[in-house]
């Protein structure tokens, strides 16, 4: 026979704690038991229910008082409610008889009528066990109005609101912001709590306490053009052709035109966020900032049959197909030749040949522009050039460069528009006395501008 008893108790503790001044009691059972707070007792554990594979080898668990048996899954188990004993028969014929006494701890008296002795802060029940008197619920507490009853086993306890603390009988505000942190940014401590601040251009996390970048392109753009966002900030940019207002969100159109006076050959106009370059008349914009000057000659012109157009810096002219005049007869183009059976031509130069030439205002000078050259030549002459007519003002030089050529020299700078006719006089004599003169009349055409 086997037999196992295990008894319940249950003792008393008295816990002092020196902050408090308070006293709690409460009741601890035995292994194998557990407090009922219902029935105000210790009751026994069924193992048998809450210990997974309680029993190894194919045996069956047997609940017990304070414990479990494992037995044969064939044994019988029969129970004396009156001996309060227990025995297991197994199928072999042997008989193993376990008896089991119960022991209740707290088993209520069978006279209903006695009275039990119950510690402080207990009361006898209906039941006739004690029971905890719930001071905070009858009123019989002395906590202040600051602060809350908690219940306690036998006793009660005086305690503060959440987010103060006992400072005697008092309860004072904690100052959470002086704890470890709590925010990540800045802490505004409240009566009883607190709350959490972000720095500007963050916000607070769904957690209330991590602060975290507002994306302030993505939620409201307040750039006029370009919004870049950076960590707790934004900044503004504009496109090309503007720039940042002083408020550093609008844009502004630069003017580029005021930036240099060299940003277009001729004008600059100002556009919103571009410029552009204009020519004169008679000029294209080639690169999109240089004048070109139009050939008008090959492209439109008003000129008659009898005339030829010549192109200059900025427009054209219409010069006669036959400049000759009396008594210079045309031999061939632009080439005027005065008869010697003339007799008036004998104090005359023998030919007067045009050219035409164009210039850009303000030229540089000094500037070689234009060379003479002697298109005959005669064996034991001499030649010599000037300048016949047309530089009144000291304009031109001819320096002689060989003995059949010359360079007309600019060596003051002309502004245009303006024509300048010049006739360059070549006179050939020999030792014989021959003499001879020839003259080039150059129409000269100074443009309007220095491009």
């Amino acid at each position: 026979m086997l037999t196992a008893m295990v008894l319940a108790a249950f003792i008393l503790i008295t816990v002092h704690s020196q902050e408090t001044e308070e006293t709690i009691t409460y009741t601890q059972c035995t292994d194998g038991y557990e407090w009922d707070p219902i029935r105000q007792r210790c009751k026994d554990i069924d193992e048998c229910e809450i210990v997974p594979d309680a029993c190894k080898g194919g045996m069956k668990c047997v609940n017990h008082y304070g414990g479990y048996l494992c037995l044969p899954r064939t044994a019988q188990i029969i129970v004396n409610e009156r001996e309060e004993a227990a025995a297991a028969e197994s199928t072999s014929g042997r008989n193993n008889v376990i008896r089991r006494t119960p022991v209740d701890p707290h088993r209520a008296p069978p006279n209903p009528t006695h009275q039990i002795q119950c510690a402080a802060g207990y009361e006898q029940s209906d039941h006739n066990v004690c029971q905890d008197i719930d001071e905070c619920a009858t009123g019989t507490h002395n906590c202040r109005t600051d602060q809350v009853c908690v219940n306690l086993r036998g006793s009660f306890s005086c305690q503060c609101p959440p987010g103060y603390q006992k400072r005697g009988d008092q309860c004072v505000d904690i100052d959470e912001c002086t704890l470890p942190p709590y925010c990540h940014h800045r802490c505004v401590n409240t009566p009883g709590s607190y709350y959490c601040q972000c720095n500007a251009g963050f916000q607070l996390a769904s957690n209330n306490h991590t602060c975290v970048d507002i994306n302030e392109c993505d939620a409201n753009n307040p750039c006029a053009q370009q919004c870049y966002n950076i960590l707790g900030s934004f900044i503004c940019q504009c496109n090309p052709g503007f720039e940042l207002s002083s408020d550093r969100i609008n844009c502004e159109d630069t003017d580029e035109c005021r930036t240099s006076s060299y940003i277009c050959q001729y004008q600059c106009v100002n556009e919103p966020g571009k410029f552009s370059c204009v020519c004169p008349e008679g000029y294209q914009v080639v690169g999109g900032r240089t004048c070109q000057d139009i050939n008008e000659c090959e492209t439109t012109n008003e000129c008659r049959e009898d005339e030829i157009c010549w192109n200059y810096h900025g427009g054209f002219r219409c010069y006669p197909r036959n400049p000759c005049q009396e008594p210079y007869v045309l031999t061939s183009e632009n080439r005027c030749v005065c008869p010697v059976s003339n007799a008036i031509c004998r104090e005359l130069p023998y030919s007067v040949v045009y050219k035409y030439m164009s210039i850009r205002s303000d030229r540089t000078v000094p500037s070689d522009i234009f060379q003479i050259q002697a298109t005959t030549i005669y064996p034991n002459t001499i030649n010599t050039f000037r300048i016949k007519s047309g530089n009144e003002n000291g304009e031109f030089y001819l320096r002689q460069t060989s003995a059949v050529s010359a360079m007309l020299v600019l060596v003051k700078s002309l502004s245009g528009p303006r024509e300048h006719i010049v006739d360059l006089e070549m006179l050939t004599v020999n030792s014989l006395n021959y003499r001879t003169s020839s003259v080039l009349r150059l129409t000269i055409i100074v443009g309007p501008y220095a491009f």
